[in-house]
């Protein structure tokens, strides 16, 4: 195949994994949104408090326990995929599931043993106890379904990897409903515990599926090739809890400052941004992350992946912004009510940090894909640093306006920051068609922005709404360039004839 050939086959690989993953995603908000109604009509306010409160607290031992695992796996998993060495590829797998038995034990064991305080200081008093003794049992549970994961995603078997998420939050939904309805409270242990069976009996179903020769390993081998693995784990797991406490930090001060109205109004803002808009990014990463991985050694590659992404996910990205600088009025209106209309003052400047978000976002995945766990650290605690102090400052001068300036700001910066890095580092550099690509489409959201700031009239959706069409033309003509679809649906036409 020839390198024009090769590179339209990996924008649509690209592509279709974005929408496959994206649809994955979006179904399974649907499904969320729907048990959450079933849990607060059957359970109450009550209920949904304890569950939430059972799961709060076995994702924080969960985040020390899993030692970033189903994060840095993927990576040894891809590379091993990428060599074409198939006893190498076996040998990883098998190092993979040990760790994974490994840390899944020993979060069950500290959720069990440390029960008492987990129930005193989650419910104030101890009658929860054995609720958590009980539900330890999820952190070997979802820690085994996280290393069948991570095979079927390293291995790059997308569509399993779907079929087995989609599945299983139908399952899910499916076995809480009735539970719920029979026992009510008490029906919320179980079904925690079911909900993971079920993932861990579907991700092992399809896991079996992918051929791995299977390979003898010591317990010496599997302490050499996990090292790296439980390295760039830590690194991980450290840089995921810095985030959540510097979260919690920022909301503290919020709350300090205003009051928890103004927490309210900046977690609407920060879950529409960041988890309805976000979940493009996480669709992309599911099958950016291991091909990345997978050449890893070779950096004119990785420009080659990094670009392609960036182009793909820029063309994705800015017609979804700029529909969200549109209807955001309407989706806070529906999704909340009209007391979350305040939050808007966030989220705009928030749609421009999206931008930025993207630029760095291709970039920075290159420090994972090669390992660089003390790297990845420094770049991380900068950041953080920076990011709240960079949100305090603005919150007190701004409100919640300025949160959304300090989100703007700080990805400029934190662009500008991992480019830097890995320009230096592994001679990085972006190319002509993605510089292209990136500065039609900031300009055509910038503008969009611009509208939507200075004009109060209802007129401004016009020009705005012209401005989403013309960017949705120019990615639809973009990505068709890349992809050649429109030619090859014309080819097919032509041939049945």
């Amino acid at each position: 195949m020839s390198e024009q050939g090769n590179q339209t086959s990996s924008y649509r690989n690209i592509f279709k994994a974005t929408s496959l993953f994206g649809g994955v995603q979006a179904y399974q908000i649907l499904i969320g949104v729907i048990k959450s109604k079933f849990i607060a009509i059957l359970l109450g306010p009550e209920g949904m408090g304890i569950q939430g409160l059972y799961q709060s607290a076995i994702h924080l031992i969960q985040s020390f326990s899993s030692l970033g695992l189903s994060q840095s796996a993927v990576r040894d998993v891809s590379e091993a995929n990428g060599s074409g060495d198939s006893k190498r590829i076996g040998l990883t797998v098998v190092v993979v599931k040990r760790l994974v038995w490994l840390t899944g034990l020993l979060g069950l064991v500290l959720t069990a043993v440390f029960s008492p305080i987990l129930s005193k200081s989650t419910f104030g008093n101890y009658d929860y106890t054995i609720p958590f003794i009980i539900l330890s049992v999820i952190l070997l549970l979802d820690q085994l379904s996280a290393g069948q994961r991570v095979v079927l995603q390293g291995m790059r078997k997308l569509k399993s990897l779907a079929k087995s998420t989609a599945i299983g939050s139908t399952v899910g939904l499916i076995v809480s409903v009735p539970l719920y309805y029979l026992f009510g409270v008490k029906g919320i242990v179980p079904t925690l515990i079911l909900n993971s069976l079920t993932m861990l009996a579907l991700t092992w179903y399809f896991s079996k599926k992918v051929e791995v020769v299977n390979v003898q390993v010591t317990n010496r081998e599997t302490i050499q090739h996990g090292k790296s693995m439980m390295k760039m784990g830590i690194a991980m797991s450290v840089s995921g809890i810095m985030t959540t406490l510097t979260a919690y930090a920022l909301r503290s001060y919020i709350r300090h400052e205003s009051g928890v109205e103004q927490v309210g109004l900046f977690t609407a803002g920060f879950v529409l941004m960041n988890t309805y808009v976000g979940m493009v990014f996480n669709a992309m990463a599911t099958d950016y992350y291991p091909r990345l991985s997978a050449v890893n050694q070779n950096n004119e590659e990785c420009r080659q992946v990094i670009n392609q992404q960036g182009e793909i996910a820029t063309l994705i990205i800015a017609p979804i912004l700029l529909s969200c600088l549109i209807l955001m009025p309407f989706i806070i209106r529906i999704i909340y009510s009209e007391d979350f209309l305040p939050a808007t003052d966030y989220i705009l400047w928030a749609v421009l940090g999206m931008m930025f978000k993207t630029f760095s976002w291709v970039i920075s995945f290159v420090f994972l894909a090669k390992a660089e766990a003390k790297l990845f650290m420094i770049n991380e605690i900068i950041s953080n640093i920076y990011f709240f102090g960079f949100n305090i400052l603005a919150y007190h001068f701004w409100g919640l306006a300025g949160l959304g300036v300090a989100f703007m700001v700080c990805y400029l910066l934190y662009s500008v920051q991992v480019y830097l890095i890995a320009n230096k580092k592994y001679q990085f550099s972006f190319t002509t068609s993605f510089k292209k690509v990136y500065a039609v489409q900031l300009l055509m959201v910038t503008a969009g922005f611009v509208l939507i700031c200075l004009c109060k009239s209802n007129w401004v959706y016009l020009p705005a709404g012209v401005l989403f069409v013309i960017s949705g033309l120019y990615s639809l003509k973009e990505l068709d360039k890349r992809m050649n679809y429109v030619k090859k649906c014309i080819g097919r036409q032509l041939k049945k004839k």
